[in-house]
């Protein structure tokens, strides 16, 4: 029979197909919405394959470290764990706020502060898991005291970085900072600069490949042992590990600090198969913070 309107009316078999047609397309919208909800319930390791948990990491020191923990303890705590390598010191934070990869593996608490501060992220410290000594090199001179006058030294460009790099040079009695430079120092708080030295500001993962084209360099640990540089053996100097403030820390996007995925991550980055990992693979270069 063919359905027609009369009246403002509809027809009983048109009236009863509207209402099989308005039942499935809310059963649809229930399905779907529930399934949304699932995924936003998920949690931080919904991110990665079969729901692991995804870390940025810089290649060396920390990817490493935390392949080792995929490879060996991971899964006996049930842990799936996808690392996940980036080159740079912003991106790992960027992807950690967005939710493109769970938690990061790169910095430490100087640089984190700095980096909220400056973009506006809710990042926030899980673990504090190692040291890696800032040091000096260079391929002319053979200590501090060797630096001749009016030499160029390299130094990182990111804020905190930069003032600790600054420290490391005071401590060696090439500068004097002025008293009230704290940790954002640049080299307008110089005080003294007895030898008239010049700074190139770099990023970095660029200072290793410059120590061709300055006299010497203040280099991160990881991106020293990236350039087969051995910081006990080759570093004119080195930040002491005592009270020192810049260990490096897994980090998260804050309120996932006490999830259960993040929970066992932190629990084997501190264990003494890890502790023993790191002494033994870096010989000094990087230093347990646990």
């Amino acid at each position: 029979m063919r359905a027609r309107i009369r009246g403002g009316l509809v027809h009983p078999d048109r009236k009863a197909l509207f209402v099989r047609n308005t039942i499935k397309i809310s059963a649809i919208a229930l399905t779907v919405g529930a399934l949304a909800l699932g995924a936003t319930a998920c949690g931080p390791d919904s991110g990665g394959k079969d729901g692991a948990l995804v870390v940025a990491a810089t290649p060396v020191p920390h990817a490493e470290i935390l392949n080792y923990v995929k490879d060996h303890l991971a899964d006996k705590a049930g842990l799936k764990l996808e690392v996940r390598e980036f080159t740079d010191y912003v991106t790992p934070n960027t992807a950690t706020e967005d939710g493109s990869v769970d938690a990061n593996f790169f910095q430490h608490q100087a640089y984190l502060d700095d980096f909220n501060k400056k973009k506006g992220t809710h990042l926030v410290p899980a673990v504090t898991v190692h040291l890696e000594p800032l040091g000096l090199y260079s391929h002319n001179a053979k200590s501090p005291k060797d630096i001749e006058k009016g030499a160029t030294i390299g130094i990182p460009n990111d804020t905190s970085n930069e003032a600790r790099a600054l420290k490391l040079l005071e401590d060696n009695k090439l500068i004097t900072l002025k008293s009230d430079a704290g940790n954002e120092a640049t080299p307008a708080d110089i005080a003294e600069n007895p030898k008239g030295l010049k700074f190139k500001e770099l990023e970095a993962a660029m200072l290793p490949r410059s120590l061709d084209d300055v006299d010497a360099a203040v280099i991160n640990g990881n991106y020293a042992i990236e350039a087969d540089l051995k910081p006990g053996k080759d570093a004119l100097a080195l930040e002491s590990p005592k009270d020192n403030p810049y260990g490096n820390i897994l980090v998260v996007k804050q309120g996932h600090e006490k999830d259960p995925q993040v929970k066992k991550l932190v629990k084997l980055l501190t264990s003494p198969e890890v502790k023993k990992f790191i002494e033994e693979k870096y010989d000094g270069a990087v230093i347990p913070s646990f």
